[in-house]
């Protein structure tokens, strides 16, 4: 176990899985890293995606990823002004952790029975 991670520490430490779903734990948060995941995308086309969110709740989570430094804000200096949505370098490396639980959404959460699980996508080597 990571020496960061180890069990007694607080979440007030620096825990560094801890800090990792700090940021993404929000509720729409994983679903708008997915879509950002694609490639850029406009507040309008986020809120068609993420189907039952509120403009107010998609502008707060898109304005703490912003300040988290996940993603990127664009103004485009048209009329009416273009905004567009990208993931940053940090963004981008959340693109495995978004990966790994779609891969065991698809294997364990399918409604499939658990006693006939499928191939795991990622592999756990012993040593």
């Amino acid at each position: 176990m990571d020496a960061d991670c180890a069990t007694g520490v607080s979440p007030a430490d620096d825990c560094p899985v801890l800090a990792t779903a700090r940021i993404v734990s929000g509720k729409w948060t994983l679903l708008i890293l997915r879509d950002l995941g694609e490639g850029p995308c406009r507040f309008t086309q986020l809120e068609r995606s993420l189907s039952g969110i509120s403009p107010r709740t998609l502008s707060q989570r898109l304005r703490a990823l912003e300040e988290e430094g996940i993603i990127a804000r664009e103004v485009y200096p048209e009329s009416p002004p273009r905004v567009e949505y990208t993931l940053t370098e940090k963004g981008r490396d959340l693109a495995p952790i978004v990966d790994a639980m779609r891969c065991y959404g698809a294997q364990w959460l399918s409604g499939e029975s658990a006693a006939e699980p499928r191939v795991a996508a990622l592999r756990v080597v012993a040593g």
